[in-house]
């Protein structure tokens, strides 16, 4: 059975007080020492001689009579006493609860560790027991694992900078293209709507304040929320502006950030695409095991209407037409009309030079997806095409094909060009928001992108040959909007009907 071998004093501290030593008999081969962490005035501990049959040397604490003048020193004498009391039957009922079936545990820092648990716990004397201090330890073992899972788990957009930044895109199912800058692009909308989203739950439920979106803890019922958010944001937000003014749409200083516009299903499906990829990076690399995904049935796909795109006798008109009453505009017709005669996406359309012209045809390397393949596409020109590039010949001051401007005053004027030149006829056009049908004058939804469509679609009219236009027009095999232009247009399902004839 432990007990108490000696009490003495440490040295006395520069405010005059000394710490209490406590030692301990628990068997001859080990007498451990232990600071009590309570000190005392030298003069107010008093130890007797070690008397040749005594056990241990006895000592006390003098405490003097209560009176006002020293009623604060009596009052921590006190204490002091009683703690040490306490500690001592403490320390003493860890070691008899230990040494009985334990003791090979038995150490020091044993010893040490338990009184401090018990004392953090303020555990009664007769419910000390070995089974209590390693509940005790484990405890404590998993708090600080679990602080350090904490301290070490990195953030839930620190891992989507790495993804972004260096993840590979996967082609044929391995991870080996590169994301391009249009994909990282649209990524980044993607990080600031969930960064805006996170703000929107502090400011507005109070019972959520901090909240962080986690990538273990993610799941149906956050995508759920998270697209009501996406959804709802453009009406939100008005409640909460500063929270647009903080996280603004674009990081583009020389871009007007513009209020939130409502989101269709087509455009938060985009969002959520890339969201799993991020999770589907993150299963690989055993980061988490979590998919938020499963079990969510929102919006899963998208879904687009038959594509519109002006026929060749329209194209024609409008590259026809007379706009010198409108010089600056005339400039941009002529960039749209070579659009239609090459069919490339306007980020690959802006970066053309002369150096692109080889042999009479154009050939580039499709920017959207030069990460996941280096196919150079080629597109020879057509007359039209070649009597552009050669009345424009030298004119841009950067050395580019033609003198370009921004791509959303491109698309501004592309409509008013197709509202000049008279090219008005009613489309059917799916509603982005909405997701109904409705019919619109196809130069209120006119832009570059016709030109792409143009150039498929009509190509697509008189040579069914998807594999030879997607070699000129850059859509990845089996692209499923490539796809959406076999549609059989008015012309193919007359040419059919006479058939009846």
């Amino acid at each position: 059975m432990a007990r108490v071998n000696d009490v003495k004093l440490s040295k006395v501290r520069e405010d005059g007080k000394a710490e209490i030593i406590v030692r301990l008999y628990v068997t001859k081969q080990f007498c451990p020492q232990f600071r009590s962490g309570l000190f005392v005035d030298p003069k107010r501990f008093i130890q007797a001689e070690r008397g040749a049959r005594a056990r241990c040397a006895s000592y006390e604490i003098d405490i003097p009579r209560r009176g006002k003048h020293n009623f604060a020193e009596v009052k921590e004498l006190e204490e002091t006493g009683m703690k040490l009391a306490l500690y001592l039957q403490r320390i003493i009922k860890i070691c008899d609860a230990t040494s009985e079936k334990h003791k090979d545990e038995l150490t020091t820092e044993w010893i040490a560790t338990s009184l401090r648990l018990i004392n953090k716990e303020n555990t009664n004397i007769e419910n000390i027991s070995y089974q209590h201090i390693a509940e005790l330890m484990e405890k404590e073992r998993q708090e600080i694992e679990a602080e350090s899972v904490k301290a070490s788990k990195r953030s839930f957009f620190d891992l989507m900078a790495d993804f972004r930044d260096n993840a590979k895109k996967k082609v044929n199912g391995k991870r080996e293209g590169d994301k391009s800058d249009v994909w990282k692009k649209n990524f980044d909308v993607l990080v600031r709507a969930l960064k805006r989203y996170e703000a929107f739950i502090w400011l507005s439920d109070s019972t959520r304040k901090g909240f962080m979106l986690d990538v273990d803890t993610m799941d149906s019922e956050t995508i759920e929320d998270i697209e009501s958010f996406l959804r709802n944001e453009h009406a939100l937000l008005e409640d909460y502006p500063g929270i647009f003014r903080q996280i603004p749409a674009f990081t583009d200083v020389k871009r007007k950030n513009p209020k939130p516009q409502p989101r269709g299903n087509n455009t938060i499906c985009a969002l959520f695409n890339k969201l799993k990829a991020f999770f589907n990076w993150l299963n690989e690399k055993k980061i988490t095991r979590n998919n938020p995904f499963v079990g969510y049935e929102g919006v899963v796909s998208e879904h687009y209407g038959t594509p519109y795109y002006i026929n060749l006798s329209e194209r024609n008109r409008i590259a026809d037409f007379d706009l010198a009453g409108h010089p600056e505009l005339a400039v941009q017709r002529d960039i749209f009309v070579f659009q239609c005669c090459i069919g490339c996406r306007v980020s690959d359309l802006m970066r053309l030079t002369e150096r692109n012209l080889i042999g009479g045809a154009v050939e580039y390397i499709p920017h959207k997806t030069k990460g996941e393949r280096q196919n150079v596409v080629r597109v020879p020109l057509n007359a039209r095409a070649l009597a552009l590039v050669e009345k424009y010949k030298g004119v841009d001051a950067k050395g580019r094909m033609f003198p370009f401007i921004s791509p959303q005053k491109y698309n501004d004027d592309i409509k008013e060009i197709f509202r000049l030149c008279g090219v008005t006829r009613l489309v059917t056009v799916v509603n982005s928001v909405t997701g109904k049908e409705e019919q619109r004058p196809i130069n209120e939804v006119a832009s570059s992108h016709m030109a792409r469509r143009c150039f498929v679609g009509n190509l697509y009219k008189k040579v069914k040959d998807p594999n030879l236009i997607a070699s000129m027009s850059g859509h990845a095999e089996g692209s499923k909007a490539f796809a959406r232009y076999r549609g059989i247009d008015e012309e193919v399902k007359k040419e059919v009907v006479s058939l009846l004839d």
